[in-house]
């Protein structure tokens, strides 16, 4: 069966190298500033949903909370395992399924891990397995893209040298999602990949939110959990919780 794109693409050393700029400081600054919002107990459970390298997860961890990071890509758990502890775990994991015998207080999906797939189903069977892994009034925090910022202001052409690696970069917006067509030249290896996202806004997640049966708690626009703006904001940033009735 033939990879999907995000399968090939996240489990590359160039898509980690392409976006090194995300780096550890920022990370660190974005999860202090949730966790002094939502000020967890102790105790609590945290799944961060499509973990890459671990970097939230182990952040996390320090803070003195229990946490399974898992992601799809087999050479990010790799990488990743090193950390573990008694407290921190790590596991590969299609997000479209549950996990068999876990539940959380919060899930974290952080750095637009959402609408990669095929189908608008499909995120719905990520939200709905996101809340049956969850305790009543469990919490849910997705971080995404402020799509209709980046339409507006789509770079189509980019050229990058990062490590003596050319990435040529393309990108297009079809009405449903955002396109980003990769070719890499590596010493005259070339190679292509390619990334998709569908492009989701405020009110899309409003909407699959509800269905799932969350209701959003908060709404903010980047890593300072400043007020989101859809025509300013970087990210959206949303903070729901798992309606009960």
């Amino acid at each position: 069966m033939k990879k999907e794109w995000f399968e090939s693409w996240f489990d590359t050393i160039y898509y980690h190298k392409l976006y090194n700029n995300r780096d550890n400081k920022e990370a660190n600054f974005f999860i202090l500033n949730l966790i002094s919002y939502l000020k967890p107990n102790k105790s609590a459970k945290i799944l961060d949903l499509a973990c890459g390298k671990g970097r939230h997860s182990i952040i996390l961890n320090k803070l003195g909370y229990n946490v399974l990071g898992v992601d799809l890509s087999p050479s990010n758990i790799q990488y990743a395992n090193q950390y573990q502890n008694k407290n921190l775990r790590f596991a590969i994991h299609d997000m479209r399924k549950t996990i068999e015998n876990e539940s959380f207080n919060f899930i974290f999906n952080l750095f637009t891990s959402f609408g990669y797939f095929e189908s608008k189903e499909e995120n719905k069977n990520v939200l709905i397995s996101i809340n049956t892994m969850l305790e009543n009034d469990g919490i849910i925090i997705i971080d995404f893209m402020n799509s209709k910022k980046i339409i507006a202001n789509l770079i189509e052409k980019e050229v990058k040298i990062i490590d003596g690696i050319k990435y040529q970069i393309s990108r297009k917006y079809d009405n449903n999602y955002i396109h980003k067509h990769i070719k890499i030249n590596e010493k005259g290896s070339v190679k292509i990949y390619k990334e998709r996202v569908q492009s989701l806004d405020q009110a899309d997640f409003k909407k699959l939110l509800y269905e799932c049966n969350f209701q959003i708690i908060d709404t903010f626009g980047d890593f300072k959990l400043s007020n989101f703006n859809e025509e300013k904001s970087d990210r959206l940033i949303i903070i729901a919780k798992k309606r009960t009735t």
